[in-house]
């Protein structure tokens, strides 16, 4: 079984330098179709709107966190259980607990590599 790579991908950064190296990080990997939004309101907005596969969200945001908007995914019927991964420079064990709790599908934290991503993606999407 192999992973569609066609499908659209959601990164959630408010960081623009971050949003262009998960870019690239995914290009490396051949996801081509990214979507970005650059805090936690603008992403949902999208997700309500669009067709996405995968979301890769920053935790560390304002004004909404990628926590509260893992939440609020979660806490919507047509994309709770849409895969979703947080990133972080965290790697405190309450903030883990945290997104577990949440829903959260996979946790990377930085700095990370193509080869991470290509990891984490394929445990949560199940095709390893």
């Amino acid at each position: 079984m192999t992973i569609n790579k066609s499908m659209n991908v959601l990164i959630v950064d408010d960081y623009k330098t971050m949003l262009r190296i998960i870019r690239n990080l995914l290009k490396q990997i051949d996801f081509n179709y990214v979507d970005e939004a650059t805090d936690g309101a603008e992403a949902l907005a999208k997700l309500r709107s669009g067709n996405f596969g995968l979301v890769i969200s920053d935790w560390n945001m304002q004004p909404m966190t990628g926590l509260q908007l893992l939440q609020e995914v979660r806490a919507d019927a047509r994309l709770k259980s849409l895969p979703f991964i947080m990133v972080t420079a965290e790697s405190k064990a309450e903030n883990v607990v945290a997104a577990r709790q949440a829903g959260v599908s996979n946790y990377i934290v930085k700095p990370f590599n193509a080869e991470t991503l290509k990891e984490k993606i394929e445990k949560v999407l199940g095709h390893a």
